[in-house]
């Protein structure tokens, strides 16, 4: 069984949708874990935008890269340009590294519309992602 981590700033929203669907779509192939340089929680509106895709990570937890440094992940996927450039040193020998740059969600000001846009625009690029992924690495 592959290991895989996915590292975003602050694990509240980008990691955990990549988090969610990695897990939904490896069908147990893989155990998958998500991480921030720092842990700003869980924000609702991905609980929210995911659940609406039949995707439940309420019961998510935003945790620190720091908790995992005893695995060895055969994959580490950054997904976001601050994480990928401030990623501490994580130990595992063979991890094949990957980067993509989702741009943030949370950070888009405007309507409760716009909001729910950006959301949905991110969710389905990662999503898209992740399904990529696994076909190609698994």
């Amino acid at each position: 069984m592959k290991n895989i981590l996915v590292l975003c700033t602050g694990n509240s929203c980008r990691s955990q949708m990549a988090h969610g669907y990695l897990n939904k779509f490896a069908d147990g192939k893989a155990k998958i874990f998500s991480a921030g340089i720092e842990t700003h929680g869980l924000n609702p509106d991905t609980v929210a935008i995911m659940k609406e895709d039949g995707i439940d990570i309420s019961n998510h937890t935003s945790n620190n890269v720091d908790e995992y440094a005893t695995i060895d992940f055969d994959y580490i996927i950054t997904v976001c340009n601050h994480a990928n450039e401030n990623c501490p040193y994580i130990s595992s020998k063979n991890a094949v590294r990957l980067h993509n740059n989702f741009f943030d969600p949370s950070k888009v000001e405007g309507t409760k519309d716009e909001k729910y846009d950006a959301f949905l625009k991110a969710r389905n690029e990662i999503k898209t992602y992740c399904i990529n992924f696994l076909k190609e690495n698994l």
